[in-house]
């Protein structure tokens, strides 16, 4: 074997998910995850009607003696949520469905309870969308005359949209 470091082998673009599961995964298992799996994954389990209104705070498991643990002795964790005040009761109501979905996306009995904190739920605000300069009329009779020859309309309006973005930037 040699001493010399290992090459930087090119594997092209990757997906964000890769690259931040990597760097969340210290702060997910202080937290009792193991993987960031249901943290990023939370709205897919959830649903819409809970996406926004609740989050995974804390997973706790019971503690055992070191060995192997078997299938029969197998003792779920703890799921604590935060809610909003606004969803604490519906959730309540779906907590044994939620628990069931949970497991099904594990393939195991994973979560055995739910425990729901009436607490803030912090979410990362988007940023809207920057509005477009308007674009001169001599700009505008450009890219309508570049895109005539699109046959296609709806090829058309797309390109005209570009079309208008890039002049409205220069």
């Amino acid at each position: 074997m040699t001493d010399a470091p290992e090459k930087f082998i090119r594997r092209g673009a990757r997906p964000l998910a890769d690259v931040v599961a990597r760097a969340l995964t210290p702060a997910c298992r202080k937290r009792g995850f193991a993987t960031v799996d249901l943290v990023a994954h939370w709205p897919d389990i959830v649903g819409p009607a809970y996406a926004e209104t609740t989050a995974p705070d804390r997973l706790a498991w019971t503690r055992r003696p070191p060995g192997l643990i078997e299938e029969e002795t197998h003792e779920p964790a703890v799921l604590t949520v935060r809610c909003t005040s606004a969803a604490v009761l519906r959730f309540g109501h779906e907590v044994p469905q939620v628990i069931e979905r949970i497991n099904m996306f594990f393939g195991y009995r994973c979560v055995g309870r739910i425990k729901i904190v009436q607490l803030p739920v912090a979410r990362i605000e988007r940023r809207a969308r920057p509005v477009q300069k308007p674009v001169s009329a001599a700009a505008e009779a450009a890219v309508k005359a570049e895109a005539a020859g699109i046959v296609d309309d709806g090829l058309r309006a797309a390109v005209e949209r570009l079309g208008r973005a890039v002049m409205a930037g220069r």
